[in-house]
């Protein structure tokens, strides 16, 4: 602890907030093209619609880092801080809610997969969830191998995380709460997406339908 528990969980969750607030998608954008990623495809700030708008070169290192985001709130909370697992899993959520919205881009963000990635890839095997984590891993590739679409893919895996955290038989009620918040936060960053996507379809049918 730095100061006493209070102050030191405060800290872990404003620097988890600042964290996921780092820009990378919109920075590497500006850098790259002098484009704001937001006026770009889908808007969405991160390594999808870098990977579509400015290449996959950029698209790797925005992915790489937003993934060093959630990795570097989990790390840092747990082996710096040294807080207990509530507090640290606090401070993760902090971190996904900073990159969704970000408080540089008014508000704006993307839908914080990567920075969930990178906090389960540390989280999990310290918490003795190595196990769980590789049934998470088996989902998201099965669903993408289903659906050929990666954003729907970790978009429903991350929905369906605290189900199969349950399933997976380790019915540790903290971390499914965390995973519901987590859910919620991700399903809230997909449904206007899903919405969108919808209403192509819609306008697709209705298109064959007078022809």
């Amino acid at each position: 602890m730095i100061v006493n528990p209070f102050v030191t969980i405060v800290i872990a969750v404003v620097m988890g907030y600042f964290i996921g607030s780092i820009s990378t998608a919109y920075i590497v954008t500006r850098l790259k093209t002098g484009k704001d990623i937001r006026k770009l495809g889908g808007g969405n700030v991160g390594g999808l619609n870098t990977y579509k708008e400015v290449g996959p070169v950029s698209a790797l290192f925005v992915t790489l880092i937003d993934i060093g985001k959630g990795a570097a709130a989990a790390a840092i909370s747990h082996w710096m801080l040294h807080l207990n697992e509530p507090y640290t899993l606090i401070a993760i959520a902090s971190a996904v809610v900073g990159h969704s919205w970000m408080v540089w881009l008014r508000f704006s963000g993307g839908k914080g997969m990567a920075v969930v990635v990178g906090s389960l890839l540390i989280i999990m095997p310290v918490y003795g969830y190595t196990w769980e984590l590789g049934i998470i891993i088996a989902f998201v590739v099965m669903i993408f191998l289903l659906t050929r679409n990666v954003a729907l893919s970790l978009g429903i895996g991350l929905m369906a995380l605290p189900f199969l955290f349950w399933l997976s038989g380790t019915h540790s009620g903290l971390l499914v709460i965390w995973y519901i918040v987590i859910a919620v936060i991700a399903a809230v960053k997909f449904t206007p997406t899903a919405l969108k996507a919808l209403s192509k379809n819609k306008n697709i049918k209705d298109y064959i339908k007078g022809h």
